[in-house]
């Protein structure tokens, strides 16, 4: 599977280099020809997009590189800093951009258009729509996000060259030449696609949190191994690369079940969410629930009674009591929006202590990393 995806997004890259240089060529002679700035600094940005499909290539050649001593978990982050590199070749070209263009507006060229040129940007508008579209949905497929980002840098390249047509035809009609001011906004169009790429980037290398529809179903996968398996909860998820993702998790399980019992249905859990969801479960974690004390159920309730009269506590879980230790422990999640979360974890703790005075409380503080 991770030998076919590579070999997509080389093979997708390798087209976009090629296509590119070749618009690069054709833009840039026809804007040197007719005096256009904007002609130019379209085929420059031609040439930067083929420079990030290169680097495509070599970030998913290294991603590709199997796991070592040195790095165990592999070297899949690799696309991430490639699409990183991506991001600030984008943001240069524009900087670049703009600062060609305004030295055009102090000391501007009168643009020479003929229609072989219009045609060949109008040509090239058409093939880098179709170029665009095919790049990024090819990325969405394989989840490749420097194949996206090159993708959407190709679609924002169409609608430069459409509004460099645009200002040749009010150049022809109104004889009025907006070239260095046309530069300008394609300056900042490139500028903000590279911002976006850039933080988008650096959001997924710091760590985001786990997509709910998968987050989801594989909790379902864990609660469906074993009819006795009363919920899955604490979700982890660790992202080493696109696909690539260690995890772990925590079940409640009846307080009868042995140590064999457990040890089997983790390894089934194990297996069964990486058949399904392609996600090595590190650790799956245990909380005992009751089963032989009757007034047990009746303590959780009152409790969850408690706990869940503060908004800003989104769940409770792995709940147990000891009546004879006098020892009670849950897992408490509180919301991001608490404007006080510690605040809110010890107040709620103190009220579930004011409710029952005569057990040692131990509660976990969790935060809402999952749905």
């Amino acid at each position: 599977m991770q030998e076919n995806r590579e070999k997509i997004i080389v093979r997708t890259s390798i087209l976009g280099i090629l296509a590119n240089i070749a618009l690069a060529g054709f833009k840039a002679l026809v804007g040197l020809l007719s005096h256009s700035i904007a002609i130019v600094l379209d085929a420059v940005n031609n040439l930067t997009d083929a420079l990030s499909s290169v680097i495509t290539i070599i970030g998913t050649k290294l991603a590709g590189k199997p796991a070592d001593k040195k790095h165990p978990f592999g070297h899949g982050r690799s696309e991430y800093i490639s699409a990183l590199v991506i991001a600030i070749i984008i943001m240069y070209a524009g900087f670049t951009a703009l600062i060609e263009s305004v030295k055009k507006i102090i000391e501007p060229n009168v643009p020479d258009y003929t229609p072989i040129s219009l045609i060949i940007v109008g040509t090239a508008v058409i093939v880098k729509i179709a170029l665009g579209l095919f790049v990024k949905s090819t990325g969405k497929r394989v989840n490749s996000d420097s194949l996206v980002a090159s993708g959407q840098d190709a679609l924002m390249d169409s609608i430069i060259s459409v509004s460099t047509l645009v200002a040749a035809a009010i150049f022809l009609i109104f004889h009025i030449s907006l070239e260095a001011y046309l530069g300008v906004l394609i300056s900042f169009a490139i500028l903000k696609t590279g911002v976006e790429t850039l933080r988008e980037t650096l959001s997924k290398i710091l760590g985001e949190r786990i997509d709910g529809t998968m987050a989801h179903a594989i909790k379902r996968t864990v609660a469906t191994v074993d009819p006795e398996i009363r919920g899955a909860y604490d979700l982890v998820l660790n992202n080493y690369g696109p696909d690539k993702h260690l995890g772990s998790i925590h079940i409640e399980l009846p307080d009868t079940w042995t140590a064999d019992k457990i040890d089997t249905v983790t390894r089934k859990i194990t297996q069964a969410v990486y058949e399904k969801h392609n996600v090595i479960m590190t650790a799956v974690g245990v909380y005992s629930v009751n089963t032989k004390q009757n007034s047990a159920a009746e303590i959780r309730s009152k409790v969850a009674k408690i706990v869940h009269e503060h908004k800003d506590i989104l769940q409770m879980h792995g709940f147990f009591v000891d009546e004879e230790e006098k020892i009670m422990r849950f897992d408490m999640i509180v919301s991001f929006d608490s404007p006080d979360m510690k605040g809110m974890y010890e107040h709620v703790v103190g009220d579930v202590k004011e409710a029952f005075p005569d057990y040692d409380i131990q509660v976990q503080f969790d935060f809402d990393i999952s749905d």
